[in-house]
This record gives structure tokens, C-alpha cells and sequence, in this order.
């Protein structure tokens, strides 16, 4: 008798409502062919089709809209379990903090074994980073570099990665080198993280930079800029999924493909039970974060550098 996975039924859900496997992927913050895999892997559990798929479109069985229902109810049983579970147990909270980028299903991952709040100051990597360290929080999803995880006694899981795309005012631009892009960077401290890593990108591929004010780095400044631009310009990370206006194409990046990862970082010296299990909870398979292929390419300082 085989076992149907609660994340396999989320993957499902997902699927389902977004009809689109490259949504759904995003939505879930994994790989598209993993996200297919793990469709046709609950198929064959189950014994049926729950999608029709063509090259065009995604599109429910009548199985399928027959099941959704109870994978809805049965997700939901299970949260609630978990939750009345946390309640039982009495424990304290754990505090964990963000950038802007949260895994989609951190609250279904972490429930059966830990309560988790989520604290509401978003911050910049550094400082999350620094809070960690300093006791202010548990635990963080941010970008860390190996230098920081020595110096503040951490240690940090992956647990996403972006691969990061240009943006360009001339329409039929489909790919760009890397040394081919403008890269901006703050003139201010705030985003000391991306700053640090644009560094490295134009170090390693030879691409320009340009400083600006932060402001500049997202929304309508970021695309006036991009307009000026003679060069695509690269989206950092804040930005990657923001929806370009019209005048404006998203071009993909080669030679090498440039990729940002996101881990989740605690002390080194926390030994709490509760802890070990969030980190166990949410670190993904291997997998589900391939976002990169063969010719990916990550800074030196990075932990997670293969």
C-alpha cells in the first residue's frame, strides 16, 4: 500500500488553481520538472490522472475536480491538527524573520513541530543576519555570506535559489551575457547585501555598474533607468517578480547564469530540539532547488557555493 505525502496534495492544490505548471513552481519556490515529478508520482499513488497536459495548457480530470475537494479538507484537517497539537505542547514561539521571501509553505512545514512566529520587522540580510546573532531572533530567511556565518557563530540551510534575469527596452532580446548587463547598486547602506554581490558579478564577468539611490533599485525608477539604459539591466532580487510594464522585456541571462540563494540561518551554539526541527522541516530536497543548471554561477563567499 503506498503513502500519499501532504506536500504531494499541496503540490496538487497548487497545480490545480494556478492551471499552470511554471506558476505553480513559483508559487511553491521549486523546480518546474521536480513540481512534475512529484504530480505524476501522487498519480500513480493514487491511481489516476488528475491533469490533462498538453503543450498549451493544464487543465483538471474530472478525477481530478472530484479530488480536489478532499485534498482541500484533508490539508486543512491536518493544519488544524497541528495547530491544537502546538497548543498542547505549551511552547514558546519561535521569532523568525525575512527579507521579502518566505517559502510558500513554511506554516505547513513547520506546524507539526514547532510554533513559529513570524516577526513583522522586514529588514535587510545584514540585519537580520545581525539580530540572529545577537539574540533578537531565532531564526532567518535571508542571503549570508560564509564570512558572516564565522564571524557571528551561525549556521545557515539553503532554501531557495533565484536565477536572476535583465530587463531591456528592445523588444526581440532574448538572452544576454552577463558581461553585456548594467548592474545597479545603492548608494546607501541598505542593500549592502546586493551591493556586495553586484561587486562580485562585475568582478567575475566584467559587467558595468552604476550607482543610484535605493529607491531606484525597484518599481518606476528602476524601469526609467532601465529606458536610459543602453544595456539590460540586471533585476535584483526584490524585484524578480514584479510585472514589467509593456514597453519593457525580460531577458535571460547566460555565460554564466547568475543565481542568488536564500538560506535559513540560527546560532550555532542553539541546540534547542525545536530548532533542529524547523530547520529539518524546511530544508527542501535537493531537487526541488535546482533552479540552476551546469553553468550557474554563485560568489566565492557563498555558503552554499557547490
Amino acid at each position: 500500500m503506498t503513502t500519499v505525502e501532504l506536500r504531494q496534495l499541496r503540490y496538487f492544490v497548487a497545480v490545480a488553481e494556478e492551471l499552470n505548471y511554471g506558476r505553480a513552481a513559483a508559487r511553491l519556490h521549486i523546480a518546474g520538472p521536480s513540481l512534475s515529478q512529484q504530480i505524476k508520482a501522487l498519480e500513480r499513488d493514487l491511481g489516476v490522472q488528475l491533469f490533462n497536459r498538453d503543450r498549451r495548457s493544464v487543465s483538471l480530470t474530472s478525477a481530478g475536480s472530484l479530488l480536489l475537494p478532499d485534498a482541500r479538507l484533508l490539508l486543512s484537517r491536518a493544519d488544524a491538527l497541528q495547530h491544537r497539537a502546538r497548543q498542547l505542547s505549551g511552547s514558546k514561539p519561535l521569532r523568525l524573520a525575512y527579507v521579502h521571501w518566505l517559502p510558500p509553505d513554511l506554516k505547513a512545514r513547520t506546524s507539526a513541530v514547532a510554533q513559529v512566529h513570524i516577526d513583522p520587522w522586514v529588514a535587510p540580510s545584514h540585519t537580520q543576519t545581525a539580530r540572529v546573532a545577537d539574540g533578537s531572533l531565532d531564526l532567518a530567511v535571508c542571503r549570508v555570506r560564509t564570512g558572516d556565518l564565522e564571524a557571528f557563530g551561525l549556521r545557515a540551510a539553503l532554501l531557495g535559489v533565484d536565477r536572476l534575469h535583465a530587463v531591456f527596452s528592445r523588444p526581440g532580446v532574448g538572452e544576454v551575457a552577463a558581461e553585456d548587463t548594467l548592474l545597479l547598486l545603492d548608494e546607501d547602506t541598505t542593500w549592502r547585501s546586493w551591493n556586495t554581490y553586484a561587486e562580485q558579478v562585475s568582478r567575475a564577468t566584467g559587467a558595468r555598474m552604476k550607482r543610484v539611490f535605493g529607491s531606484s533599485l525597484t518599481g518606476p525608477e528602476f524601469f526609467d533607468h532601465v529606458r536610459r539604459s543602453q544595456r539590460p539591466v540586471i533585476n535584483n532580487p526584490k524585484n524578480q517578480n514584479v510585472s514589467l510594464p509593456p514597453d519593457l522585456v525580460r531577458v535571460t541571462v547566460v555565460r554564466p547564469e547568475l543565481c542568488w540563494t536564500w538560506s535559513l540561518v540560527w546560532r550555532e551554539d542553539d541546540d534547542r530540539a525545536e530548532v533542529r526541527a524547523v530547520v529539518e522541516a524546511l530544508r527542501p530536497d535537493p531537487d526541488d532547488v535546482g533552479v540552476c543548471g551546469p553553468a550557474a554561477w554563485l560568489p566565492d563567499d557563498d555558503p552554499h557555493t557547490r
